[in-house]
């Protein structure tokens, strides 16, 4: 636990690590101020029971008292300011880095934390952290050297009153020794609770149509609360547990305090009177102290409150933090002679944690202005066939070539920006319609209003579009939930579309809509891409009936490739997909 805070806190900037300096000198200085105090208090105590004590030496002890306690307040409230400004830089710059890290591992680690789990790390787990460097930072710091301080100053003062106090602290620590044991592994199950309670609400909210559809609201709800059950009575173990230390720290601090003045009261009794004045100033001045010392523990106690599961929190943050990433970038940056040729060569791929090849021995070559189409049964490998393209995932043998150069020794976004993307569950984000389909950096120009315009046009949305309130400016509500499944289908086409890239990809993109639309985009489409390589995977034979060669997949294997009509003639695969869908009529005449 201590090794993932150090190897978190190695992020703190230069700038950070100047405000701890400043932080530790003056925290040094109100400890110094505090501990000074009680010997004014003393001075003042001799100076009051003393005869012939002038009332200016007790008003300048008194003002030097007010000065110190002054001093103290000034200093914990620029420590205060500075400690704050310390964990929000800190968290900023974590918080940073984790989603930088996560936008760059593979969709196979992404899936590995799961979603809700990073979404908690990012938010959460940092939040932990803060709490702890903005609080812990003056607690850590000025506990030890309080306690520290405070000790020497009271050793020399009676060995009874040190006995007292050393059996005190003892007994405090042991207590907090007690604590730590239980309840730190009930942390580790607290945030991965958090996860889960995150998982299911997110699952819950998103699939809140299904929920709605098959009356399964009582049982969503009892899925919720066995999760928020489990993780409400984890939480309420740890903190009932942490409740039990500050009233035993108090009373141990109190009846210390009654100790020492009971010890004093007998040493006082006992002792000439020429030392009972002594004795009396002493006991004064060690009661201040000791409870300074006691009050250092329980400073401490509230840090172990908090490093536990700020512990937890560092190890999870650093999980995210040290995932080696898979897929990692080349340096070509994408200047070639070719333009807009795919090809695949003996590609063979299996997902990470599988024993089974998914595809086996895919090759074939998509030429610049040629359409190749992809089809084949639910499950033949179709999608993920497509998503080595972008390098979603890495083929595990043979090369993927985009204008004769393998998409591992591109750069990132000299890839991307060859490639104009549409997925197969169409997704929009929260923002207008022109800021959807003008999305993303294409290494170009920001797109014009007329690009957008003319990219819904091609992808028959215009009607719909300029139907809306605001029209171009219409609101788009986050994941698209304000307009249907073809609309969601149209305006993501017209994202690629408005790239104007060199390959586009088409991932089932085509299933919402109706057959008019469909054929009306094909036709537009046709036109508009007519320079620009397309790889379209689809289910509907009248999508990809005219494309220039048609991949047919089966269990993962190349079982045909060639024109709609040749297909027909020598693939039984896609012969029996053409008929289930279409007659020979409608087949031969296509």
């Amino acid at each position: 636990m201590l090794n993932s805070m150090l190897k978190l806190f190695k992020n703190f900037k230069k700038k950070d690590i100047i405000s701890i300096l400043v932080i530790i000198a003056l925290i040094v200085l109100q400890v110094w101020l505090d501990l000074k105090m009680p010997d004014y208090m003393s001075a003042i105590t001799r100076l009051v029971q003393t005869e012939g004590s002038k009332m200016a030496e007790i008003l300048k002890n008194g003002g030097f008292m007010l000065l110190c306690a002054l001093g103290s307040l000034v200093s914990a409230i620029i420590v205060g300011y500075i400690t704050s400004d310390v964990s929000a830089s800190f968290s900023k710059n974590i918080r940073k880095k984790i989603f930088s890290k996560v936008e760059s591992l593979s969709l196979h680690e992404i899936k590995q934390f799961s979603v809700s789990s990073l979404i908690t790390r990012t938010t959460n787990d940092i939040t932990q952290i803060e709490m702890l460097i903005a609080m812990g930072l003056q607690l850590l710091i000025k506990a030890p050297i309080t306690a520290v301080w405070a000790v020497t100053k009271i050793l020399n003062k009676s060995w009874e009153w040190s006995a007292l106090t050393g059996i005190a602290v003892v007994i405090l620590l042991g207590m907090i020794t007690f604590v730590m044991v239980l309840v730190l592994p009930k942390f580790k199950k607290v945030q991965k609770l958090t996860d889960k309670l995150n998982g299911v609400t997110r699952e819950e909210i998103t699939g809140i149509r299904v929920v709605r559809a098959f009356n399964a609201e009582k049982y969503s709800e009892e899925r919720f609360d066995e999760v928020n059950n489990t993780l409400t009575k984890t939480q309420l173990f740890t903190q009932r547990s942490f409740a039990i230390m500050q009233p035993v720290m108090f009373i141990v601090l109190y009846f210390l305090t009654l100790g020492i003045y009971f010890v004093g009261a007998y040493l006082i009794d006992g002792a000439l009177m020429s030392e009972k004045l002594t004795l009396f100033g002493d006991m004064v001045v060690f009661s201040s102290y000791a409870m300074q010392v006691i009050m250092s523990f329980l400073m401490l106690a509230m840090i172990f409150m908090m490093l536990p599961r700020a512990g937890v929190s560092a190890s999870r943050i650093n999980e995210v933090l040290d995932t080696d990433i898979t897929i990692k970038e080349g340096n070509f940056d994408g200047n070639t002679k070719e333009k807009g040729t795919v090809e695949f060569k003996n590609v063979s791929f299996k997902y990470p944690d599988a024993e089974d090849y998914l595809l086996r021995d895919i090759s074939f070559k998509a030429n610049k202005g040629e359409t190749v189409a992809f089809i084949g049964s639910t499950g033949s490998g179709k999608s993920t066939l497509i998503n080595l393209v972008p390098r979603f995932y890495d083929a595990t043998e043979g090369e993927v070539l985009i204008d004769g150069v393998n998409v591992k020794e591109y750069k990132e976004y000299a890839l991307n920006n060859k490639i104009g993307y549409v997925s197969q569950k169409a997704f929009m984000f929260d923002g207008t319609i022109s800021s959807n389909v003008s999305y993303g950096d294409n290494g170009k120009d920001d797109v014009t209003p007329e690009q957008i315009k003319k990219a819904i046009s091609v992808a028959q949305a215009t009607e719909f579009v300029e139907t809306m309130e605001d029209s171009y400016d219409s609101h788009i509500a986050q994941g698209g939930t304000n307009v249907s499944g073809g609309q969601k289908q149209r305006i993501s086409i017209a994202r690629a579309i408005a790239r104007n890239p060199e390959i586009y990809i088409f991932d089932d993109s085509f299933s919402a809509l109706d057959y008019k639309t469909d054929l009306s985009l094909r036709k537009e489409l046709k036109k508009y891409t007519k320079d620009a390589t397309c790889l379209i995977v689809a289910q509907r034979i009248g999508t990809i009936m005219n494309a220039d060669k048609i991949v047919v997949l089966d269990n993962g294997k190349c079982v045909g490739i060639g024109t709609h009509k040749e297909l027909l003639k020598k693939c039984d695969v896609y012969k029996e997909i053409a008929l289930s869908q279409l007659s020979k009529e409608e087949l031969e005449n296509g």
